[in-house]
């Protein structure tokens, strides 16, 4: 994991060309992902998502992935 990076274990709603809604494991609530690596996931996949920490006050949140892996347990 980098250096001041925030994990996120999800499962994928909806594929985008530039965004994933996921909703949080953790939280329950649906999040947006901002990322150009859209195009090898698909809704009900879960993910490993690295993000900086910060998201926005948007409804959905929204945050931009560093990294996003698939995750076997969520």
């Amino acid at each position: 994991m980098e250096q001041g990076s925030v994990m996120m274990q999800a499962r994928i709603l909806r594929v985008r060309r530039d965004d994933l809604l996921v909703r949080d494991c953790r939280t329950g609530q649906q999040v947006q992902v901002n990322t150009d690596r859209t195009r090898r996931f698909r809704p009900g996949q879960r993910v490993i998502i690295l993000y900086s920490g910060a998201m926005t006050r948007s409804s959905p949140p929204q945050i931009y992935a560093m990294e996003i892996m698939p995750n076997v347990r969520c």
